[in-house]
């Protein structure tokens, strides 16, 4: 008698199919089971309100958590970086598989890159972290440049530079890589995947959060193959940061945790690992920006003590004002 399918609850989008589709095919393997996608449509997809006012927190999750706890899907595929951080305490995290690249890319017309950007020159977000970012960059470098705040999904985004409505616009590398067919997408436009030394990501940006009841105890343990253990333990302390901060994942706060390897005779030994974070206004005027480095956590105790012993010294250097509304 063949199993019954597993049903895999995802968001509508192009971006979250293409994410689920990968992760239905690896279950698939690993299980041996049939993998169903079922698609549920959340507050953030809906609403046209930009992400700053709906409070971006949980929007594209709640409804996805809401079929698990009744029992209408058995697992979801969440983007990471949309996911709250505090735990559900009925609900498991089973597996955070290996990371695609965190960094942002400017998508812009006429071979324009970051550097390149006109005086002037307008530039599409929804993110309030890109935005602080990009305008610090600009102030910096003498330039002024204007922050559009933009909705939709990727194919609208990247219409905005097509139509020459915006000079260029600014999105998550991994959604550009996870849906594939780039070129078909950009055309003629050019891509800019800027350096994290300039734009830190958004704390979990490019990972995915596989997550299911926590009374299914067989189908934890089946999904937590996929883990990916590294990944885990840098998305934990950039999350744990965002958490002692207590900030949403609307607020203009970024975070890298990244692994620092030696040479040895056996190839490169993961030996620390470097965690980096940002506050700023939306404006650029202010930035709080600083980093630690310790030892590689080896416990999920030990990742949010790094992030959270981070968070302490941002807001030692005045973080919290910095924030607009802080999460009560």
């Amino acid at each position: 008698m063949t199993e019954r399918a597993l049903r895999l609850g995802t968001r509508r989008s192009k971006l979250a199919m293409a994410q689920s589709g990968h992760v239905a095919d690896a279950v698939r393997e690993l299980t041996g089971r049939p993998v169903e996608l079922v698609e549920i449509t959340t507050y953030g997809d809906v609403s046209r309100e930009h992400l700053a006012q709906i409070g971006g927190t949980g929007v594209f999750v709640a409804a996805l958590r809401d079929a698990l706890l009744a029992g209408e899907v058995d697992f979801a595929v969440h983007s990471l970086k949309d996911l709250p951080t505090a735990q559900h305490p009925e609900l498991a995290l089973a597996a955070i598989p290996k990371r695609e690249d965190p960094r942002d890319v400017l998508i812009a017309r006429d071979g324009l890159t970051l550097a390149t950007l006109p005086d002037g020159a307008r530039v599409g977000t929804g993110s309030p972290r890109r935005m602080a970012q990009l305008n610090a960059y600009a102030r910096s470098h003498g330039l002024r440049i204007e922050t559009v705040p933009i909705r939709g999904n990727i194919d609208t985004r990247v219409g905005y530079v097509h139509k020459g409505e915006l000079d260029a616009v600014v999105l998550a590398a991994a959604g550009l890589n996870r849906i594939g067919g780039t070129a078909e997408l950009t055309g003629s436009l050019s891509l800019d995947f800027l350096s994290v030394d300039s734009v830190l990501p958004a704390p979990g940006q490019g990972a995915l959060a596989i997550e299911c009841a926590a009374s299914a105890v067989e189908l934890v343990a089946a999904l937590g193959a996929l883990d990916d253990p590294h990944t885990r333990a840098a998305v934990t302390a950039e999350r744990s940061l965002l958490a002692a901060l207590e900030a949403g994942c609307s607020a203009p706060v970024g975070a890298l945790a990244d692994l620092l390897a030696e040479e040895s005779g056996r190839g490169q030994i993961v030996t620390e690992m470097r965690l980096r974070g940002v506050v700023g206004t939306t404006d650029g005027s202010t930035l709080v920006q600083l980093s630690t480095t310790g030892p590689v956590p080896t416990s999920n105790d030990e990742a949010t003590a790094l992030g959270r012993e981070l968070a302490h010294e941002m807001l030692a250097k005045g973080a919290a004002g910095l924030m607009g509304e802080r999460a009560l």
